[in-house]
């Protein structure tokens, strides 16, 4: 079990766990003509616990990063790193395939991870 410093004292790290059949959303997205599909896993309570990633070039260096990613990200979830700060590390960063979206709410994304980041922020923070 992973541990963590906190006022001087060491605590345990909880893993919260999805249970075996949670409700998800499957959000279609497309930047600068390279498509995909964002499919988020959510606790009972509505909010995402899991992120999965599935981009048109299967195989890619580009996919095994981005499963890569959506792991790390996950995990966060599950280890109730705030969506919040999840949001605030990823989005803005650039890299390709970066351009225009098809969603009005988000024009222009300079990554997937930009793109994920700010329809994640835009689903699921409270306003």
């Amino acid at each position: 079990m992973a541990k963590a410093q906190k006022s001087g004292e060491l605590q345990e790290l909880q893993r919260r766990r999805l249970p075996d059949e949670r409700k998800s959303i499957t959000h279609r997205f497309e930047i600068s003509g390279h498509k995909g599909y964002l499919t988020v896993g959510l606790f009972s309570d509505g909010n995402p616990g899991e992120i999965f990633i599935t981009i048109a070039k299967e195989g890619s260096a580009l996919s095994g990063l981005v499963d890569g990613w959506a792991v790390t990200v996950s995990m966060l979830l599950q280890y109730d790193v705030p969506l919040r700060v999840i949001v605030d590390k990823f989005k803005e960063w650039s890299f390709e395939p970066s351009g225009h979206t098809k969603n009005p709410e988000i024009p222009y994304a300079k990554s997937i991870f930009d793109y994920v980041a700010r329809w994640l922020e835009l689903k699921f923070s409270k306003k």
